[in-house]
């Protein structure tokens, strides 16, 4: 029998794949510390946990509008117009299972067999494999890591061509914790006006930021650009929501209707309990997101602390989000405990079987020679796993290159 093309070309998640592997060797009783995943350690707050057992004892539990409720839409507009200065009516938003979910929604709604979509790399490995589930093609703009990774518009120009229908942002970034400045955004949406292009703007990392950096949401630029993007969001990372499943756009209202349509055929609504949960997080305390922020820039600075001290590392500071991009380039072709580390799959392998840490290999976030740690888990893990890691490179063979 024929299976899908389209289903046999899409690659699995290799964030969930180290993650769930790395699961299933602390089930077999073995010591994994892991630097996989990207959600916080911190539990939801309980004052969200309440919000949805009321709604489960209010029998809160049928069917809602496809799109979401009224009151999380509102929420969610009151959110975008205090955080971002973006005015929204409920009419904009459409409340989906997960941000995830809100990106699939906005490449179907925009995309047509053929159309190509910039994305900039590294990225966010699910990035190319939702573009593809939309019919579209991922045109990647590689970054250079000696300007850590930050956009170049002559780069991003030189991409552009009659086919091109969207430019996807990230910022903060996943995986390298760079954040897109105003200036920077003021250029992308120079272009995109130019080019009658549409804008995702990928921010569910947005309250996750250091020292003096803000968020810009590049909507807010000006009521053109604002037109032409699709600003995705949710509740996971902010909220430590991650198993609730709840994310939103907020787009003009055409493309709104569009991604209703769409989602009302393909899933319906979003879980209502999760809804009214998300509405409490969103409306109410804030102080988790300071409290974590706290926690991630202390192991922010340990981590690269550490991971600048150790031979044959390297990485750049990041500036939000909770991820480290390491830079192993100087371990390719070089053995260690008998193993030739060709690339960084080998490498993050190695690592899981040699001394039970897990890491992330970069190559599905388009960049070689590197591999992404989260400091989204507790310091005394991190100080552990690192502790692993150098011991383990100390046994690198010098003499034994490819």
């Amino acid at each position: 029998m024929i299976l899908s093309k389209k289903g046999l070309e899409i690659k699995p998640s290799p964030t969930l794949e180290i993650d769930t592997l790395a699961k299933k060797m602390k089930k077999q009783g073995i010591d994994i510390i892991s630097f996989g995943a990207g959600e916080p350690d911190f539990d939801t707050p309980d004052y969200i946990k309440k919000a949805a057992i009321e709604a489960i004892q209010s029998g809160f539990t049928k069917y809602t509008p496809a799109s979401g409720t009224l009151e999380l839409k509102q929420v969610i507009c009151n959110k975008l117009k205090k955080d971002n200065d973006l005015e929204y009516v409920p009419a904009n938003i459409v409340v989906s299972n997960g941000a995830k979910h809100s990106l699939l929604n906005a490449f179907q709604a925009i995309c047509n067999p053929g159309d190509e979509i910039i994305l900039f790399s590294p990225y966010w490995v699910s990035y190319p494999e939702i573009i593809k589930l939309a019919g579209a093609i991922p045109v990647m703009v590689n970054m250079d890591a000696k300007n850590n990774f930050k956009m170049n518009v002559k780069q991003i120009q030189a991409q552009i061509t009659d086919k091109t229908k969207a430019i996807l942002i990230n910022s903060p970034n996943n995986p390298s914790g760079q954040v897109y400045e105003r200036a920077d955004l003021e250029k992308i949406a120079t272009l995109a006006i130019e080019h009658d292009l549409f804008i995702i703007s990928d921010e569910i990392y947005e309250k996750f930021l250091y020292e003096d950096y803000t968020h810009v949401s590049i909507a807010s630029l000006n009521e053109k650009i604002k037109n032409n993007t699709i600003l995705v969001n949710g509740v996971s990372k902010t909220y430590a929501m991650t198993g609730w499943r709840i994310g939103y756009t907020a787009s003009n209202t055409a493309i709104a209707k569009i991604m209703s349509n769409i989602q009302s055929h393909e899933t319906a609504n979003p879980n209502s309990i999760a809804q009214k949960a998300a509405e409490a997080a969103i409306s109410g305390d804030q102080s988790l997101i300071h409290e974590m922020i706290t926690q991630f820039v202390s192991r922010r600075n340990y981590i690269v602390e550490r991971i600048q001290s150790i031979q044959y590392l390297s990485c750049i500071v990041p500036n939000g989000a909770f991820y480290l991009m390491v830079n192993i380039s100087q371990l390719i072709g070089k053995s260690i405990d008998g193993i030739t580390i060709l690339n960084a799959d080998v490498f993050a392998k190695a690592m899981l079987e040699k001394v039970n840490v897990a890491v992330v290999p970069c190559t599905g976030f388009g960049v070689t020679g590197y591999i992404r740690l989260s400091y989204a888990i507790k310091l005394e893990n991190i100080k552990i796993g690192l502790d692993r890691i150098e011991a383990f490179l100390q046994k690198v063979d010098d003499n034994d290159i490819v």
